[in-house]
C-alpha cells in the first residue's frame, strides 16, 4: 500500500516548460520536511541534479503558475521555487535517506508511469482512429453519392414547345 494516493500525487504533477515537473514545496509536503530542507539536501548535492532534472522556476513562471494553480498562489512570495522532473524525483531518494522518502518516491514514480502509459494509450487510440478515418471516409463517401443519386431527381427531357421546322424542304 502506498504512503500517499496516486490521485493525490498527480494532483501534483505539473507542466512545466513542456515537462512533467513536482515543485520543491509539494515534493516537501509529500515527504513530510520543510522545503528549505529539501532545498538544502539538493543544493549539498548539486551536481546529483543537471537541468534536465531539476530547474529553477522564472519570475514569469512563477506568477502564471499561481494564477492558474489557485492553490500555489503563495509562490508569488516565494524567492525561488524550484521544478524537479521524473528524474529529478528519482534521483532525490539518493539524498533524502529517510524510509518516508524512500516510501513516497516509490509512489511517486509509479505515479509517472501510470501517466506515461495513460498517455502512450491515448495516443495508440488516436492513431487508430485517424487510421479508420482514413479508411472508412472513402468507403462513406462512395456510399454517400449512391445516396445522393437516389435523393436526386432523375432529369427527364424537356419536350419542346412550339413548331417543328423541316429544314430540308
Amino acid at each position: 500500500m502506498d504512503i500517499v494516493p496516486a490521485e493525490i500525487i498527480q494532483k501534483k504533477i505539473l507542466i512545466i516548460r513542456g515537462r512533467k515537473v513536482m515543485l520543491d514545496r509539494d515534493l516537501a509536503e509529500l515527504y513530510e520536511v520543510e522545503t528549505r530542507i529539501l532545498n538544502q539536501a539538493v543544493k549539498r548535492n548539486i551536481t546529483r541534479f543537471p537541468d534536465d532534472f531539476m530547474f529553477q522556476l522564472s519570475r514569469e513562471e512563477i506568477m502564471r503558475i499561481s494564477q492558474i494553480v489557485i492553490s500555489l498562489e503563495a509562490l508569488k512570495f516565494s524567492k525561488s521555487v524550484m521544478a524537479f522532473t521524473e528524474y529529478g524525483v528519482a534521483m532525490l531518494s539518493s539524498v533524502l535517506n529517510s524510509e518516508r522518502a524512500i516510501q513516497v518516491n516509490i509512489g511517486i514514480m509509479r505515479t509517472f508511469g501510470q501517466l506515461r502509459e495513460m498517455l502512450s494509450t491515448h495516443k495508440e487510440i488516436k492513431r487508430k482512429i485517424e487510421m479508420m478515418e482514413r479508411k472508412y471516409d472513402h468507403q462513406f463517401r462512395v456510399v454517400f453519392d449512391t445516396i445522393k443519386q437516389l435523393i436526386e431527381p432523375q432529369a427527364k427531357p424537356k419536350k419542346r414547345i412550339g413548331f417543328l421546322v423541316d429544314e430540308e424542304k
